[in-house]
C-alpha cells in the first residue's frame, strides 16, 4: 500500500464508519471499555498539551495551527484560553462535528476556525504547530515528508505525538492488539523516537519537553520542539 492509498482510506474511514466510532470516543457517552481506555488516554495527551501552553503564560498572544483536530477536543480548550486557533482535518464529517461544538462552547465568537484539509495542503504560518494522534497513519517515509512541511510552517515551535516503536508495541500490533475492535479499518503505523527527532533536527527544531502516556490501549509520545534561532 503507497502512502497515497493510505491517505484515501484514512479520508473515507474517517468520513464513514470510522466517524462514529471516534465521535463517541471523543465524546462524554457510554462506550464500552476499550473505548474509555483510549478515550482516556487521548485526554492525557490533551491535557499535556493544555498544561504545557497554559504554564508558558500567554495563550492570548499566540495562533496555533492545530493539524488534524478530529472533534476539536485540543482546538476548542486553546481557544478558550484566548488562543487564535485554525484547525483542520481530514475528514468533513470530523470538522462538521468540531465546528458544532465550538458553537456549543462559544455561541457567536468564530474562534476557532475550521477547514477541511489533509496535512500536506495546509499553508501559512503560525507560532504553534500542534499535530496530535495523526501519525500514526502514514508510514515513516511520509512521516518525514509531512513533519518537514510541519515544521516549515511554525515560526516557534511544534508539537507532536506519535505511536513509539518499540518492542513491546511492535509486538502488540503484530498479534493484532494494538488498536482492537471491529471498526478498526487504518493501518497503524509506529515510529522510532530517534526518527522523529532527527527530521525535527534537521529541520531546526531543538526537543524541549516531552512527555509518554500509556494506558491498556493507548500509547503516545508527546514532543514539544522548538526552532534553534539563527546564528
Amino acid at each position: 500500500m503507497n502512502a497515497a492509498e493510505d491517505k484515501t482510506i484514512v479520508r473515507e474511514y474517517f468520513n464513514s464508519t470510522g466517524f462514529d466510532r471516534w465521535r463517541r470516543i471523543y465524546g462524554d457517552g457510554e462506550v464500552n471499555k476499550v473505548q474509555l481506555d483510549i478515550r482516556t488516554g487521548h485526554q492525557q495527551t490533551v491535557d499535556n498539551v493544555m498544561g504545557w501552553l497554559k504554564a508558558d503564560n500567554n495563550l492570548p498572544e499566540l495562533s496555533i495551527c492545530d493539524a488534524g483536530c478530529g472533534v476539536g477536543s485540543l482546538s476548542i480548550p486553546l481557544a478558550m484560553e484566548g488562543a487564535k486557533v485554525y484547525a483542520s482535518d481530514i475528514s468533513a464529517k470530523m470538522v462538521s462535528e468540531a465546528q458544532d461544538r465550538a458553537v456549543k462552547a462559544f455561541s457567536n465568537t468564530i474562534n476557532p476556525s475550521f477547514a477541511v484539509q489533509d496535512l500536506e495542503s495546509l499553508s501559512g504560518n503560525y507560532h504553534t504547530i500542534i499535530c496530535l494522534d495523526v501519525l500514526i497513519h502514514y508510514p515513516q517515509d511520509k512521516a518525514d515528508q509531512m513533519i518537514s512541511h510541519l515544521c516549515s510552517l511554525a515560526q516557534s515551535r511544534i508539537i507532536l505525538s506519535f505511536a513509539p516503536k518499540t518492542c513491546f508495541l511492535t509486538i502488540l500490533k503484530k498479534i493484532g492488539s494494538f488498536f482492537p475492535g471491529p471498526s478498526k479499518a487504518t493501518r497503524a503505523y509506529l515510529h522510532r523516537e530517534a526518527d522523529v527527532i532527527k527530521i525535527l533536527q534537521k529541520n531546526g527544531f531543538a526537543v524541549q519537553r516531552q512527555a509518554m502516556t500509556r494506558t491498556r490501549f493507548y500509547f503516545s509520545r508527546l514532543l514539544e520542539a522548538t526552532r534553534i534561532p539563527a546564528e
